[in-house]
């Protein structure tokens, strides 16, 4: 007899799994939030400018915000490019970042899969 399967062991196992996923170098959690944030925003085919991100506060001072891009590019997980103004730049994924998400988004199936058969 199988036990039902609590929700918050689906997502217990999507984190094990998620932690083995190697690939760019680790965010602290405020890029992980500002890398989740572009990446709903390119998923909706918007488009965000450097300057539309500053004006986020929830992500903090444009100062820091600034710093904490200019990281992520150096890490690889975004790129900016040119836009019809060369004053502006686009904030997008990179393609190691999106393939990132094609990894988790396994995972995420995998965990439901593997307690449905339980």
């Amino acid at each position: 007899m199988s036990k039902k399967t609590r929700p918050a062991e689906i997502y217990m196992r999507f984190l094990q799994l998620a932690e083995a996923l190697r690939g760019l170098p680790s965010l602290d959690p405020l890029e992980k939030r500002i890398l989740e944030f572009v990446a709903r925003i390119g998923q909706t085919r918007q488009r965000l400018s450097v300057r539309d991100m500053m004006a986020q506060s929830e992500f903090g001072s444009p100062a820091m915000l600034h710093a904490r891009l200019k990281s992520m590019r150096e890490k690889g997980w975004i790129i900016l490019s040119d836009t019809e103004d060369s004053r502006r730049k686009q904030i997008e994924l990179s393609q190691a970042a999106w393939l990132h998400f094609d990894r988790l988004s396994k995972c995420l199936v995998e965990a439901v899969n593997d307690t449905d058969d339980s």
